[in-house]
């Protein structure tokens, strides 16, 4: 497991939903990371999942592990997609968090 995986819910402020947490690792101006949000905010909303982005050009060490290989996409600790997301593959897995 990374150490650099979101930190668990415990780890994080209370809020006020019932939907697994979702983590968008992007930047300004990356395309992908823009498809990447815009094909998957309808299941984000269907499961009730809360989004959190985190630009990784304000921190040296997401950019030095991520690079140009954003967007990459967290349910809770577990890497969901890379690059491009399978919304096949990404319900299956906001179902499984849930």
């Amino acid at each position: 497991m990374s150490e650099l995986a979101p930190k668990r819910a415990a780890d994080a402020p209370a809020q006020a939903h019932s939907g697994p947490d979702v983590t968008l690792y992007t930047k300004a101006g990356c395309h992908l990371c823009d498809e990447a949000k815009a094909a998957i905010d309808p299941l984000l909303r269907e499961f009730r999942a809360t989004l959190r982005e985190i630009d990784i050009a304000g921190d040296a060490t997401l950019t030095e592990r991520f690079g140009c290989d954003i967007p990459v996409i967290y349910i809770g600790r577990k890497k969901a997609a890379k690059h491009r997301v399978n919304l096949e593959q990404f319900r299956r897995q906001l179902q499984d968090a849930s």
